[in-house]
């Protein structure tokens, strides 16, 4: 049998490098571990830690599809990220701009959570712990 950990990361494709890295670091503010450009491939890879751990890699690469989100498609449904204060979190990035569905409760925790969409249309969760 397997013996695994945790999750080590996860990779996310932007579209617009500029824009994802300003709103991965600059509104959730995860913190940037390294900078990569990768020449060969016209490439840049950027490591970001979740309080202090490296968990997420923003790659951007010339020319991505776009990613099939609604109707949902097969695959990865969306990220999602554990906060201590839901609504201080929902008014927050809404002051910033981002545009965040209703306070929901989940019905089998009841716990509240809600949705938003990074720029390029990735569904991101934010769930109270």
């Amino acid at each position: 049998m397997l013996s695994l950990q945790a999750i080590h990361h996860v990779a996310i494709i932007c579209a617009d490098y500029t824009r994802s890295k300003h709103f991965y670091t600059e509104i959730l503010g995860l913190t940037p571990v390294a900078e990569t450009y990768r020449a060969a491939r016209d490439s840049y890879k950027l490591d970001l830690a979740v309080n202090g751990l490296y968990q997420i890699e923003l790659f951007s690469f010339p020319n991505p599809p776009a990613r099939p989100s609604r109707p949902e498609a097969a695959g990865l449904r969306h990220l999602a990220f554990s906060v201590l204060d839901i609504k201080q979190t929902h008014t927050y990035l809404g002051q910033n701009g981002v545009v965040c569905e209703d306070i929901r409760v989940d019905e089998f925790t009841q716990k509240k959570f809600f949705f938003i969409a990074d720029p390029d249309d990735l569904p991101i969760e934010f769930y109270e712990i």
